[in-house]
């Protein structure tokens, strides 16, 4: 149950529309509602600001499916990581309003129209287009907790003149994410360019050396530019949730 259910329910219990029992009845499932395979917290959007997200990969489509119904039944917005174009479409069948986005493998779908909360501009970039997918996952994360997002693909220091010309954009973020794989320089390029948060998001893109994306986050661990944070390993959705409270504090 998130804020705004809550507030429609205590006003109808005021005004009598609504009896507390009735009342009762919708609040026993917080703080969560044990399905057997799974309890899902939905005290989670009164307590943090933004509902359950479903991590898709490794459950079956009947297991999203009864999550989904029952984060709707509470008003919740959903967002599924890491799903796949099969299950997606499973899932699509029963919820045609449903938004998939295949190259980044995330599903959105809206109870409620999202205000704009964000103080300023959350500017996503990729090194490469290889690492566009994560990036994605990070501007649609970003985007469906209520942010103003921009992005700039393709400026990794192979050819750091095309990022050079992009310095306004960069300025006027409020919030940077910087996506990158291989020897993973670009955040603190970055970082050392701005005076604003920047979100290192190291991809596993990259040949034998580059181990997965280990490569990459040990360097942007390493930074030597002030200001720059990092995230696991292809985690788009944790930048973009980090640059949301950073971008809404």
């Amino acid at each position: 149950m998130n804020i705004r259910k809550l507030e429609e329910l205590l006003k109808k219990v005021k005004s009598g529309k609504a009896t507390v029992h009735e009342a009762v009845a919708q609040l026993k499932s917080l703080p969560y509602e044990d399905l057997g395979f799974t309890r899902i917290d939905h005290h989670r959007s009164l307590r943090k600001g933004c509902p359950e997200v479903i991590w898709g990969e490794g459950k079956t489509s009947h297991e999203i499916l009864s999550i989904l119904k029952q984060l709707k039944a509470k008003g919740q917005n959903i967002l599924i990581t890491r799903i796949e174009e099969k299950k997606a479409a499973a899932i699509q069948r029963s919820f045609p309003k449903s938004q998939y986005y295949p190259r980044s493998k995330v599903l959105t779908y809206f109870t409620h129209p999202v205000a704009p909360a964000g103080r300023g501009m959350i500017l996503v970039i990729t090194a490469g287009t290889t690492d566009i997918p994560v990036a994605e996952e990070a501007a649609i994360t970003a985007r469906f907790l209520g942010n103003s997002v921009e992005t700039i693909y393709d400026v990794g220091v192979a050819g750091i003149h095309r990022l050079l010309t992009e310095r306004v954009r960069l300025e006027n973020a409020h919030v940077l994410i910087v996506a990158a794989g291989m020897e993973g320089a670009l955040p603190s390029v970055v970082g050392g360019l701005v005076d604003r948060p920047v979100i290192a998001v190291p991809t596993s893109v990259g040949y034998g050396t580059s181990f997965g994306g280990v490569t990459a986050l040990l360097a942007m661990l390493n930074s030597c530019a002030s200001g720059v944070a990092v995230v696991n390993i292809d985690n788009g959705f944790g930048a973009g949730y980090l640059a949301s409270l950073i971008n809404k504090k």
